[in-house]
């Protein structure tokens, strides 16, 4: 199964293609109201240390972890730009997990076992495959996260 071409973000309209196209993509399920929230900090970071490379990072929020994303779009948008200066795409609230899991997370979970908890993370290559995947607990800023981003690069 290819990586969906079809992704709406929180503002109801199509991701625009070249936003991922040809780049190695970081994709996060996220929540407004997680112990883990401070980690859109380190993805900020993250993003602004390699974006001039080919990379990007797109979060997914999702409800379905102790209701810790229960606001609508907009509170969503206000949240993350105004408290973490969110400036990478976020996607439309999805379902990770379940019998309503997501096109993108059926794509990007496979035959793997269920997304833990908010802040779990794929590594997505330039030809679309997932080359690897880090639990929540796994910060922005950890050394192997980032040495999976830096072989994906190239």
């Amino acid at each position: 199964m290819p990586l969906p071409t079809k992704l709406t973000t929180l503002d109801g309209v199509a991701l625009s293609e070249d936003v991922v196209a040809n780049k190695v993509v970081l994709f996060v399920n996220v929540a407004s109201a997680c112990g883990l929230t401070p980690q859109y900090s380190g993805l900020v970071a993250l993003r602004d240390e390699y974006k001039d490379r080919g990379f990007e990072i797109v979060g997914v929020p999702c409800n379905q972890f102790g209701a810790q994303e229960p606001g609508s779009p907009e509170e969503i948008k206000e949240f993350t730009s105004s408290k973490y200066d969110v400036d990478f795409p976020l996607l439309e609230k999805q379902d990770v997990n379940g019998a309503n899991r997501s096109p993108l997370y059926q794509f990007l979970v496979g035959e793997g076992d269920d997304i833990a908890w908010n802040f779990g993370k794929f590594v997505v290559s330039r030809d679309g495959a997932v080359v690897e995947r880090f639990e929540p607990t796994v910060a922005p800023d950890d050394a192997g996260l980032k040495a999976a981003i830096e072989k994906a690069l190239g």
